[in-house]
């Protein structure tokens, strides 16, 4: 019996593997996309978008928005003359909202593959083999049973995994990860979370918005590392000047404990030997590639003691014509970068000029404020040695902030001191993560400090934060 052949065969439906898919079928290829995940489907279907899309970063904005409405309404309304009483959180709503706009989404990509004419493959997918100039690629169904499809790429998208800490079973009732953690049923009175990356900072904002006291505990004695350091420091002393949020850092874990009050986790901190008693625990110390299964071993397909598949900078692995993106290969495991790999990737199968800035990916972490960055922070400059001056504007000056009430933060531009070319920009502050946008574009273009500080800036709005901080790089600015 003749498999059924295929073009493009991409393994996972996340964010890379699904743009992949769609991008590739744009181009005229006959391309399958291979997905086993149902995320507690009630209908017990595959849901495309992976992580991100059901239990990651679609579901988190949505509940912290929930929690933001709920936080104005107690603590914000007031200083516009506007009462409220009797201020309440139904949980049980606040979910069915999210799983609400989770269910629209992943089934608008359905949508979409029907209307790129893109064959879903339900099942997990690996290499069985090759023949030929044509891959075999294993579909095995949640029977045990499967088939065989041919291949002349295959694009590897299969994602990554919460990372587990070595004696803290996660069952995502009392200890949970990042699934877990949105789908709470209940506002617990005391939240204990590990890890103070981009993860637990969200999830554990959730909850401290809607009334549970939340302690961090952190492993690095650094406060988000991978932020500029005045932006870090910033963040973390507007973070927790709100009640109900404790941050603290060089935390060693000693043992965690569950009974039937909650969660005990014994740790260390300095000279120091603590408990802390919660309720419920989230467990956030970051993602691991999800390469296991594709039996990889067999066709040669190299994988680093970190997981990864190998790949260069095109995302080509050394086997050919096959193709890795997005968590399971190296940078930052961020929905939008394994996208733009996943469409660099299809064109580059066209024979066009497909391609990724690796060096203008932008981040952002949606506490509140919210922090966002594009490029290098000084940290990275001073270690390379570089030449740079620093612009920055305060949105305490900026009077669309101050009309909204969000005027915590600042923007800060770095630029070359040579050639005044834009470096890095980072915004901690209201709506930082759609300004981060303006940034990325700038840096892509390769555009000056003078540049940005030539544009005209509709008047008032938070963007003119960024061009004051562009004027403030030649020391001319105007408001602040």
């Amino acid at each position: 019996m003749t498999n059924r052949q295929f073009d493009v065969v991409v393994i996972g439906g996340g964010p890379g593997g699904y743009v992949a898919a769609i991008r590739a079928a744009q181009l005229g290829f006959a391309t399958a996309c291979i997905e086993a995940e149902s995320y507690a489907d009630p209908k017990g279907e595959v849901r495309l978008g992976g992580t991100c899309l059901n239990v990651g970063c679609i579901p988190s904005k949505a509940l912290l928005r929930s929690a933001e409405l709920y936080e104005e309404a107690g603590r914000a309304f007031g200083m516009h003359g506007i009462g409220v009483s009797g201020l309440q959180i139904d949980v049980a709503t606040m979910m069915r909202r999210k799983d609400n706009i989770v269910t629209q989404l992943t089934g608008g990509i359905r949508g979409l593959f029907k209307k790129n004419k893109v064959t879903l493959l339900a099942g997990r997918g690996s290499f069985a083999g090759r023949e030929n100039e044509l891959w075999q690629i294993a579909v095995a169904g949640r029977d045990g049973a499967g088939a065989v499809v041919d291949a002349r790429h295959v694009i590897v998208a299969t994602g990554s995994v919460a990372r587990q800490l070595p004696g803290i079973p996660v069952d995502n009732a009392t200890i949970c990860d990042n699934a877990g953690a949105l789908a709470l049923g209940a506002v617990p009175q005391r939240l204990g979370v590990i890890g103070a990356g981009v993860i637990g900072l969200e999830l554990g904002s959730v909850w401290q918005r809607l009334g549970a006291a939340v302690t961090v505990l952190e492993a690095l004695p650094d406060f988000l590392p991978a932020a500029d350091p005045e932006i870090a420091r910033e963040a973390r002393k507007l973070l927790t000047r709100k009640p109900g949020l404790r941050i603290h850092l060089g935390v060693k874990i000693a043992a965690v404990s569950q009974g039937k009050s909650g969660v005990a986790i014994d740790y260390e901190m300095g000279d120091e030997v603590l408990r802390l008693e919660c309720d419920k625990l989230i467990v956030a110390v970051g993602r691991v590639p999800f390469t296991q299964g594709l039996n990889a071993a067999a066709v040669g397909l190299a994988i680093d003691a970190g997981g990864r598949i190998e790949v260069d900078a095109q995302c080509r692995t050394p086997l050919e014509n096959v193709w890795a993106v997005g968590d399971a290969v190296r940078g930052p495991m961020l929905a939008h970068k394994a996208a733009e790999e996943g469409v660099m990737v299809a064109e580059l199968i066209a024979g066009q000029a497909g391609h990724v800035n690796y060096a203008a990916i932008p981040w952002v972490i949606y506490t509140h404020p919210e922090i966002a960055w594009v490029g290098k922070t000084e940290t990275q400059l001073r270690n390379e040695g570089a030449s740079y001056r620093v612009g920055q504007a305060p949105f305490l000056a900026n009077g669309r902030a101050l009309g909204q009430g969000e005027a915590d933060g600042f923007v800060k531009m770095l630029a070359c001191a040579r050639t005044d070319r834009i470096l890095g920009v980072h915004i901690l502050g209201a709506n930082a993560s759609e300004l981060i946008a303006a940034a990325v574009a700038a840096l892509e273009f390769g555009a000056s400090a003078e540049d940005v500080a030539r544009i005209c800036h509709a008047h008032p709005t938070l963007s003119e934060a960024i061009h004051e901080a562009a004027l403030a790089v030649d020391k001319r600015a105007l408001h602040c």
